[in-house]
């Protein structure tokens, strides 16, 4: 005897439902299209605290700064940068190059204490915990510790630097959900290559992911794919081959630092994804921005390196100088895309794109003009 059930129409429309997966409501691409907009604006400059005679304040005073890794192209970027801002006030200023070991980090550290120098800048992701010894040795010998462009505005100052300054990663984050949001019109699959070992990165990427279910209101997806930095050149293409291949539906990949593209871009052309997956990043390199004039990245949130240079040193020279110090980074957010890579030059340059406005902001700040 056969056995036959009859559904009810209810009944058939929850078990459609059931298997095409949750209902979701329509993206918000009104808000997501906003967040974009107010981020592709060339930016203009407001003084991040009152004008002093820097050459004056720092006639005296030599700083010295360890960046996380020299090998970086955006980090050297930045210390170049600040070697200029240097040069052009009239101080001093060191920087110890290193490969992105904790032991150079050490020796650049000792280096500093023992050649009379009054700063010391851990820049772009080191904790300066980390170095706990030889930050409280600087500090017993008069030198200040600061911790720049290093973390996230919502992550608390860390108690071995003298000064923190941070930079809004959340924010990026939420420029780059926004942007996947529109192209994607809510219907992304995320791959996200990031540092843990960078103190920014957790707040950065889950920045990205929370706006992508927010505004995306659970029609994408995303996965996250930690790199030490130290490891960016032997493992990033093989994770981002591994994961195209287990997912072909990924659709957008996000390497946290742009720098990390470079690494990205084989594993498309191996896999057959070039063209496809889209390439949504930030840091604003000038090689990347090349590719993104080139049609190899399809975007890039940049803050000029001269920019943060100079907003860098105008902190540390605050606070060197004994006047109120800013509570993080003064440093603009831009979009690049195909529509305005050019203006960042060709070759791109550190601080071209993003107008000249803080140039002359800044020196007539420190008395300079």
């Amino acid at each position: 005897m056969t056995t036959r059930f009859f559904l009810t129409s209810a009944a058939t429309t929850l078990l459609a439902a059931i298997a095409c997966g949750p209902a979701h409501a329509a993206p918000d691409l009104e808000a997501a299209q906003a967040i974009v907009d107010e981020h592709s604006q060339i930016p203009t400059f407001e003084p991040p605290g009152e004008p002093f005679d820097a050459k004056a304040c720092m006639a005296d005073k030599k700083l010295f700064s360890v960046p996380t890794s020299s090998s970086i192209p955006f980090v050297d970027g930045i210390e170049t940068s600040m070697e200029e801002v240097a040069e052009e006030i009239g101080f001093e200023f060191q920087q110890w190059k290193n490969q992105a070991q904790p032991t150079q980090w050490v020796q650049g550290m000792e280096f500093a204490i023992n050649n009379g120098f009054d700063g010391i800048d851990l820049m772009a992701g080191i904790i300066p915990s980390s170095l706990g010894p030889q930050a409280a040795a600087a500090k017993a010998a008069g030198i200040q510790v600061f911790a720049t462009h290093w973390a996230d505005t919502t992550t608390p100052d860390d108690p071995a630097a003298t000064h923190s300054f941070p930079i809004p990663y959340t924010r990026v984050g939420e420029i780059i959900g926004a942007w996947i949001t529109v192209k994607t019109e809510g219907k992304a699959n995320v791959l996200i290559i990031g540092s843990d070992d960078v103190p920014a990165t957790t707040p950065y990427r889950k920045s990205v992911q929370a706006t992508l279910d927010k505004l995306c209101d659970g029609g994408c997806s995303h996965t996250y794919v930690n790199v030490p930095v130290a490891e960016w050149a032997t493992k990033i293409q093989t994770n981002v081959q591994g994961a195209l291949i287990a997912d072909p539906t990924i659709n957008y990949i996000v390497p946290i630092y742009d720098s990390m593209s470079q690494f990205v871009l084989p594993a498309l052309t191996i896999t057959g994804k070039k063209g496809q997956v889209k390439i949504a990043t930030f840091n604003g390199t000038p090689f990347v921005i090349d590719l993104v004039r080139q049609g190899e990245v399809e975007m890039d949130i940049g803050e000029s390196l001269g920019w943060i240079a100079r907003s860098t040193i105008d902190a540390e020279m605050r606070s060197l100088c004994g006047l109120d110090v800013p509570e993080d980074l003064y440093v603009p957010l831009l979009i690049f895309d195909k529509d305005n890579a050019e203006t960042a030059g060709v070759p791109a340059g550190f601080n071209q794109g993003y107008g000249d406005e803080h140039v002359s902001g800044y020196r007539k700040l420190w008395g300079l003009e």
